[in-house]
């Protein structure tokens, strides 16, 4: 594999990376609505300032969000709303899931009522 493609997909793990925690997905969906300091994030997530903040920084580092500073608080705004349609993604990835087990476990039922 050439450098420049190896590259690519390290730069998008990191992306991924930077999305593959709950409270970071749930910290995504809320600047969704608008800008939000980190005590906002704090008290939708229920963790302590500094683990908020840790969060926040691995975002930015991949491009995710950035922050705007007015007074002493940081307004913390999603930078690449495009990340929303690959949540919904997902998403559509887990509904199709589970309707795959519902079909299997409909199947199991049936059978075990005709045996």
């Amino acid at each position: 594999m050439d450098l420049l493609l190896k590259q690519k997909y390290e730069a998008r793990a990191v992306i991924m990376k930077a999305l593959a925690h709950p409270s970071r997905l749930m910290m995504v969906e809320e600047l969704e609505k608008g800008p939000r300091c980190v005590c906002e994030l704090r008290d939708l997530i229920g963790v302590d300032m500094s683990t908020v903040s840790k969060h926040l920084l691995v975002m930015k580092n991949a491009g995710l969000v950035y922050g705007v500073k007015q007074g002493t608080t940081v307004y913390y705004h999603l930078k690449a709303s495009c990340v929303l349609d690959f949540i919904a993604c997902v998403d559509r990835v887990l509904a199709n899931n589970v309707e795959h087990q519902v079909k299997i476990a409909r199947y199991c039922i049936r059978k075990v009522r005709h045996s």
